[in-house]
């Protein structure tokens, strides 16, 4: 099972950015209890953060994968490009955001990549990776 993770726009300043709502580990912390735990469930994951709507879009249609975790950042709620990437390729998508958007500001309750995912985990902090890679796994399984 091959596991791509990307990580959108202003996730690598994790731990330092509004720790009151993103939390205080690093993104380097995150993926590396992502690697751990994906290890240890018998899956590949490859990571990838960018700040850069095409670079997500191209990792996204490489398609080098069986499953795809995004956590588009404010692209979720502007960008039917990478809406677009994740229809197109057909694999299954899960979308991982470490707020709640749902209790936030008005404009980012609107997901455009929620349309075209499996699922959405939102809220839980670093662990709503973890949820979306046991989630991964059981879509993976059932074929």
């Amino acid at each position: 099972m091959k596991i791509l993770v990307i990580h959108g726009p202003n996730l690598n300043l994790l731990g330092k950015r509004e720790p009151g709502v993103y939390g205080t580990l690093s993104l380097r912390d995150i993926n590396r209890r992502i690697q751990s735990e994906a290890s240890g469930m018998g899956m590949d994951v490859s990571v990838k953060q960018s700040n850069s709507e095409g670079e997500i879009i191209d990792a996204i249609q490489k398609g080098d994968y069986d499953c795809l975790i995004i956590n588009p950042g404010a692209y979720t709620h502007t960008s039917i490009a990478i809406r677009d990437a994740v229809s197109a390729v057909a694999k299954p998508a899960i979308e991982v955001h470490l707020s709640n958007i749902h209790k936030r500001e008005e404009f980012r309750r609107r997901s455009y990549i929620a349309e075209v995912a499996q699922g959405q985990i939102t809220g839980f902090g670093a662990d709503s990776y973890l949820l979306a890679l046991i989630a991964a796994k059981n879509i993976l399984s059932r074929g």
